[in-house]
C-alpha cells in the first residue's frame, strides 16, 4: 500500500511540472510571435538607412573616421545572451562563441571589452576575468528603438574618443522554430556597404557625402542592435519553447509508465485480497 501512494505521489507532481512546462510552452509561443513582428516592423527603416550610406559610400573620394581600418587593439564585443535558463543550449551557445571570440582578441595582443545585454551574458562575464564596461540586463522584451539608439550613441562616441578601434557582435539569429544560430557580426567600422537592391544614380549630400554619413552612423548601428536584440530575444522564446515541449513530451511518458506501474500494483493488490478471502473461505468451510 505504501509503494502504491509513493507512486501516486510522483504521478500528482510530475502532473504539476507538466502543467508548468505547457504554460510556459505557450507562453514562449506568444512571445516569440511578437518579437518576430517586430523585427519585421523596424527592416524598412533599417533598409532605407542602409541604402542611403551605400550610395555614398560608392564615391571612391568619400572618407569617414566610421569606415578608416585600424588595427585592432582594442575590441568592443557586444554580447547578447537571454534574461532567463530553462532554454536548452540558447545562452551556452552564444555565450561560447563570445568567449571564444574575446580570447582569439587577447591571444593576437590586443584587449577585449564587453558590454553585455542580458541577464545571463552580464552574470557570465562578472564572474570571469573579462573587461567588462557595461552590462543592460532585463531589457530585451521591452525594448524600443529609442533605447538601442540611446546605447549606440554611447558607443559611437566612445569609438571616436579612442577607447576602442572596432565593435563587434555577437548574438543569436532566428532561422526557424526548431533552430537559432549563435552569429559574430563587425558594426564598426562600417565595411562591405553593398545594397543588393535598386541602384540609384549618384545623389547630391548637403552639407557633404561625409557629414550625412556619419549623421547616419547612430541610425545604423542603432537599427542593428535593435534588430540584434529583438531576433536573440525571438530565438531565446523559440529555444525555451522547443525545451518545454520535450519537458512536457517527457513528463506525459512518465506518467504513462507510473500510471501503468500503479495499475500493476493496483491489481496485484486486488488479486493478494481476493486470494487471501477465498482462503478464508475455504478455512470455514473445512
Amino acid at each position: 500500500m505504501a509503494n502504491m501512494k509513493d507512486v501516486k505521489r510522483r504521478i500528482k507532481s510530475v502532473e504539476s511540472t507538466m502543467q508548468i512546462t505547457k504554460a510556459m510552452q505557450l507562453v514562449a509561443s506568444s512571445k516569440m510571435r511578437k518579437a518576430k513582428e517586430r523585427a519585421e516592423a523596424v527592416h524598412p527603416f533599417f533598409e532605407g538607412v542602409f541604402q542611403v550610406m551605400a550610395d555614398i559610400s560608392r564615391d571612391h573620394e568619400f572618407t569617414s573616421v566610421f569606415t578608416k581600418k585600424k588595427f585592432k587593439n582594442s575590441v568592443l564585443l557586444i554580447v547578447i545572451a537571454g534574461d532567463r535558463g530553462l532554454a536548452g543550449g540558447f545562452n551556452s551557445n552564444v555565450l561560447k562563441l563570445a568567449k571564444a571570440k574575446a580570447d582569439a582578441i587577447t591571444e593576437s595582443g590586443g584587449e577585449a571589452m564587453i558590454m553585455a545585454i542580458g541577464k545571463k551574458a552580464v552574470e557570465y562575464f562578472e564572474k570571469r576575468e573579462y573587461k567588462l564596461i557595461d552590462g543592460f540586463p532585463q531589457i530585451a522584451e521591452g525594448i524600443e528603438l529609442l533605447d538601442a539608439m540611446m546605447i549606440a550613441n554611447n558607443v559611437i562616441e566612445k569609438f571616436k574618443l579612442g577607447d576602442f578601434d572596432a565593435v563587434e557582435l555577437v548574438y543569436t539569429t532566428f532561422v526557424s522554430v526548431m533552430t537559432q544560430e549563435p552569429q559574430h557580426l563587425r558594426i564598426l567600422p562600417v565595411e562591405n556597404l553593398e545594397y543588393l537592391g535598386k541602384k540609384h544614380p549618384m545623389t547630391i549630400y548637403d552639407p557633404s557625402p561625409e557629414e550625412v554619413f556619419d549623421s547616419l552612423i547612430p541610425e545604423y548601428m542603432g537599427g542593428m542592435l535593435y534588430s540584434a536584440i529583438v531576433d536573440s530575444f525571438a530565438s531565446e522564446q523559440a529555444a525555451r519553447r522547443t525545451a518545454m515541449e520535450s519537458a512536457s513530451d517527457n513528463a506525459s511518458e512518465m506518467i504513462d509508465k507510473l500510471s501503468l506501474l500503479y495499475n500493476r500494483a493496483r491489481q496485484a493488490q486486488i488479486t493478494q485480497e481476493i486470494t487471501e478471502i477465498s482462503s478464508a473461505s475455504l478455512n470455514d468451510n473445512s
